[in-house]
C-alpha cells in the first residue's frame, strides 16, 4: 500500500517513527536513491530542461567526467527516475527525461528550493547580499 499522509498527520506521527509496511524508513529509501554528488544536480537539470541530451548535461555540469555522468544517468534510470531514449541516427542521439516516478520528486525540489532561499545567508555567509 502506498501510504500518503497529510503534513499534519506526519507531524502527529513522526515522533513515534513512521515505517513502510515492510518496516523500512521511507526517508532513508529516498535518501539512498538520491545519494551521491551528482544525482540531485542532474535531476535538477532535468527539472529545468524537461528533455536533455548527454552533451547538454555535460556542458551544464562543470567538473563532471563522462564516466561519472554516464554512471549517474544509469543509476537514475535503474531507479526508474529517468527515461533514456536512443535514436538510431548518425551521429547517435540520446535524450533523457523524467519518468512519472521522477516527476513525483518535484515537490521535494520545491521544498528544497524554498529552504535554500530561506537559509541562503546561513549556507553562504561570506557572500554579499542586497537587503
Amino acid at each position: 500500500m502506498n501510504e500518503v499522509m497529510s503534513y499534519e498527520e506526519f507531524l502527529d506521527r513522526v515522533h513515534d517513527g513512521i515505517v513502510t509496511p515492510s518496516g523500512n524508513c521511507p526517508v532513508t529509501l529516498v535518501m539512498e536513491m538520491l545519494q551521491g554528488k551528482w544525482k540531485n544536480i542532474v535531476l535538477y537539470e532535468l527539472c529545468i530542461h524537461n528533455t536533455v541530451r548527454f552533451g547538454e548535461l555535460k556542458k551544464n555540469l562543470p567538473g563532471i567526467t563522462n564516466t561519472m555522468l554516464t554512471s549517474t544517468l544509469r543509476d537514475l534510470e535503474d531507479n526508474g527516475l529517468i527515461h533514456r531514449e536512443q535514436y538510431n541516427e548518425i551521429p547517435p542521439r540520446v535524450e533523457y527525461s523524467f519518468t512519472e516516478k521522477g516527476r513525483d520528486l518535484y515537490p521535494l525540489f520545491y521544498a528544497m528550493m524554498n529552504w535554500g532561499f530561506k537559509y541562503e545567508k546561513d549556507l553562504y555567509p561570506s557572500k554579499k547580499y542586497d537587503s
